[in-house]
């Protein structure tokens, strides 16, 4: 049996139309002869919506709104086309399945066609995203598997302003307060509007992915550019950053272009010439113009490049070429290979001075040191006659001789001072070996025809040899040096690792290595936003600069900050460390800006989220007191209506007791929005316990309430307003969570015990409940804001208690723990540290008195 059809149609929010498109396109099959049922729908109050439900047949028969899919149901019906809503509902269907995707799969298997809606903020993949957009992470979850294995996804696309259109006709929650709390919430033009854009791009990835599938499957080689797609070679040299701005010019007037740089690294020996630095700006230019960079490795560059391009569908190759140069590079090299491999690839060279080619950071080529070499030139000039004087006094005859041993001299040479001495050693030992070996002897003429030519092939291999012999030289030099870096670069990066290294320590190691007077971080306009001026940041060294002293060695790090060298002379090696060192710190520097960067994300997530939160909560709690503080005035007022004393006081209660309850509600929000907002700044004093207690417990049941403190408490170190609010929030809490019970506050002192903080004497007071009490796993989502336990009413409170307890205490240096209570129950500890100053005679509470105990 054929497996069914899948088609799902998507949408970015509820009320975009998914349900009433799946309805309309059951209808359309319907009077095309189709056999359509519809196994589970959501018609949510919608007028339309059940309109079209209405021809349609469901299955099983009068199951009607908001009921399950019965899987059994439909395979026993086995029709064409089933419509199911909702496709990453978690509603069971008695098959063992845990989501209705897995319910759609059986049905699929069963060869019947499924149509299905799905939002996008249920996609497994986009949680997080769709968590930083609305602050929700409780919408119901499908794996992206589940959805990309459907055989067609339909977007239902509807503007933001028509979707909060909807949602005040109550077209999408028929509850107005519900209504009310999405308009606030995730029904803002902000959040809507990244919904909308998110879906899109989802689904253009898709088409992405089905039209790479596609053209691999028919081998299609050449390019769909189905938007304008560009790719820039970089080498690494400063060129690089031209070509992307040209390109980003190109760009300009194409809706929906993209920019990627693409750097192909290779082992050859020019590339060599690409700074690593310089490759860090231009992906830095690129990022922040919105592209994509890529750094690939390959032996070929224009395979490579061309492979890229072709892989990205890109439309355009843009490459630089020098002037001077062009063409021998149009005769061969990169570009050439570019241009008669692109196929139906627009290349576009852009044209650079010969000089810019070789400016910026390319390495010159490594020398041995000028000691060397004039050591080498001093053995080239003496060391052919040294060996031929030795040679004298040994018996030999074969010419042979002399010029292996002259060979010998020539590599000896060569690796002390270079290829320039070991040639000079080269023509100095054929000369004498032709004046001291080669008949006739002590002239520089030769006689046979021979002899010539043995000493023109000696001396072509000894010019070879003290080339080979050179280049290893030079090879081994040079990787020495790169050991030494990367040596450097590995203890910066291990330091960075393990002992989490700051910029002033960057300085202090750079400072040291070069045993320079001192080191110093520049960063333009850094106190004077606006201005050209060099403003010293951080620095190393003795005598602090107010000025960069021009005499400086300088490093550009970017195009805002500046690494100097103080006192110290740099050699070309040495500079291409300095550059290394350069590189590590602008890394450090980024690496700090993202974290504060998500750092302030994180608040401002955390904030958004917060008042998404309090909205919700609110939108009763604070319309409940409201309305009885208005109906017991009006009815006061109401000159046509009588009422007993007894019923006056009574409706006064009722307006008293709302007053209080918004009272409470307001204060625990400010405080909740000090805490988070990390202003809070508590006044230490020394408190005693018997004194705040006493004050915490006005207005509370206390007939339930028993006090067993010690005889002389000592006192703690507290702000008495805070602490006063902590203990009403935490006496309530368990007074209403543990009705049938009494409530004991019991205190006790571990000078010599447990209760310490951070190795001090502190004193503990346990407030102690026998309710039901909370499960270990939920102990510490008990304390974050907005936690209300699952049995509680909608009136009881909006969940912030605890969490204000829990931030005032440990913003006067202490600790709130929750223990279970032996029988069953829940108990609160604070633990403060023993004051060490001397109580004050009085102590008069400072702040609100009651708090909202609502957080379990």
């Amino acid at each position: 049996m054929a497996r069914g059809n899948l088609r799902i149609f998507l949408g970015a929010a509820p009320g975009a139309g998914k349900t009433f498109a799946m309805l309309e396109e059951g209808r359309r099959l319907q009077l095309q002869g189709t056999d359509v049922v519809v196994g589970a729908v959501s018609v949510r109050g919608r007028a339309e919506t059940a309109v079209l439900l209405a021809d349609l047949e469901l299955c099983p028969a009068g199951s009607g709104d908001e009921a399950g899919l019965d899987v059994a149901a439909v395979l026993e019906r086995s029709p064409e086309v089933v419509l199911v809503d909702d496709y990453a509902s978690s509603r069971c269907s008695g098959t063992g399945n845990t989501a209705r995707w897995q319910d759609v799969a059986v049905l699929l298997e069963a060869g019947i066609d499924v149509i299905s809606t799905l939002d996008i903020r249920c996609l497994e993949s986009l949680s997080d995203v769709i968590e930083s957009i609305t602050g929700d992470s409780e919408a119901e979850k499908v794996p992206d598997a589940a959805v990309r294995g459907a055989d067609q996804i339909e977007l239902v696309d509807a503007s933001p302003e028509l979707l909060r259109q909807r949602l005040g006709e109550g077209k999408i929650y028929p509850r107005q307060q519900d209504a009310d709390a999405a308009l606030a919430g995730d029904f803002r033009i902000g959040p809507l509007t990244a919904l909308r854009e998110l879906a899109l791009l989802w689904l253009a990835e898709r088409i992405d992915a089905g039209l790479s599938g596609y053209r691999a499957g028919n081998n299609k080689r050449d390019g769909w550019p189905t938007r304008e797609r560009i790719v820039v070679g970089l080498s690494g040299l400063p060129e690089g950053r031209t070509l992307i701005r040209r390109a980003l010019r190109m760009l300009s007037n194409a809706a929906g272009g993209e920019l990627h740089a693409v750097h192909v690294r290779t082992s050859a020996a020019g590339s060599e010439l690409s700074s690593g630095k310089e490759l860090e700006l231009q992906r830095k230019l690129t990022v922040d113009a919105g592209g994509v960079f890529h750094a690939v490795g390959g032996e070929d560059v224009a395979a490579t490049l061309l492979e890229v391009a072709q892989n990205l569908h890109a439309s355009q190759i843009v490459l630089g070429s020098s002037r001077r140069r062009a063409r021998a590079r149009f005769r061969r090299g990169t570009t050439a290979a570019v241009l008669r491999n692109a196929g139906a690839l627009d290349v576009h060279l852009v044209t650079r001075e010969a000089s810019a080619e070789a400016a910026g950071t390319g390495r010159a080529p490594s020398r041995l040191g000028r000691r060397r070499e004039m050591t080498g030139f001093a053995l080239a000039a003496g060391l052919p006659l040294l060996l031929e004087l030795a040679l004298d006094l040994l018996p030999h005859r074969q010419l042979s001789t002399d010029m292996l041993v002259q060979l010998t001299g020539i590599v000896a040479v060569a690796l002390v001072g270079g290829l320039w001495p070991a040639v000079l050693a080269a023509v100095l030992a054929g000369l004498t070996v032709n004046y001291f070996s080669v008949r006739p002897i002590g002239s520089l003429s030769v006689i046979d025809p021979e002899n010539v030519l043995a000493l023109l092939i000696f001396l072509l291999v000894a010019v070879s040899v003290s080339l080979v012999v050179d280049r290893s030289a030079r090879r081994s030099k040079e990787a020495r040096r790169a050991g030494a870096e990367a040596s450097i670069l590995g203890e910066l990066s291990r330091r960075a690792v393990a002992e989490g290294s700051s910029v002033p320590a960057v300085l202090e190691q750079v400072r040291e290595h070069f045993q320079a007077a001192g080191a110093g971080l520049w960063v333009r306009g850094a106190t004077a936003p606006g201005t050209a001026r060099w403003q010293l940041a951080e620095y190393s060294g003795a005598s602090r600069p107010a000025e960069m002293p021009d005499e400086d060695i300088i490093e550009q790090l970017d195009e805002t900050r500046i690494l100097s060298l103080t006192g110290r002379e740099l050699g070309q090696d040495d500079r291409r460390l300095l550059s290394a060192f350069g590189s590590h710190l602008l890394a450090m520097l980024q690496r700090e800006e993202l974290t504060a960067s998500q750092r302030e994300n994180l608040r401002l997530a955390e904030g958004n989220k917060m008042r998404t939160s309090i909205l919700r909560a609110v939108s009763h709690d604070l319309r409940t007191p409201l309305a009885g503080i208005k109906l017991a005035s009006s009815s006061l007022r109401d000159r046509n209506v009588s009422f007993t004393p007894g019923e006056q006081q009574e409706l006064l209660a009722t307006i008293e007791s709302g007053a209080d309850r918004l009272d409470r509600l307001v204060s625990n929000l400010l405080d909740m929005s000090r805490i988070t907002a990390d202003s809070v700044a508590p006044l230490i004093a020394p408190v005693y316990w018997a004194d705040v207690i006493s004050e915490a417990l006005r207005g509370t049941a206390s007939e339930r309430v028993r006090v067993l403190l010690p005889d002389n408490m000592p006192p703690v170190d507290a702000d008495p307003g805070m602490l006063e609010r902590v203990i009403a929030n935490l006496v309530e809490n368990a007074l209403k969570y543990a009705p049938d019970s009494d409530v004991v506050i019991a205190g006790a002192v571990g000078g010599s015990g447990n209760a310490t903080i951070g190795g001090a004497p502190a004193s503990e007071l346990s407030v102690v409940d026998h309710g039901r009490g909370i499960p270990a796993e939920e102990v510490l989502a008990m304390f974050r804001p907005f936690q209300r336990a699952d049995d509680t009413t909608a009136g009881t409170g909006i969940g912030l208690g605890l969490a204000v307890a829990k931030g005032f205490t440990e913003a006067m240096g202490g600790m709130l723990l929750a223990d279970p209570t032996p029988g069953g129950g829940l108990t609160m500890v604070i633990r403060l540290p023993l004051s060490t100053g001397a109580a004050p005679p009085a102590i008069s509470p400072r702040g609100h008195h009651a708090g909202s105990a609502d957080s379990r």
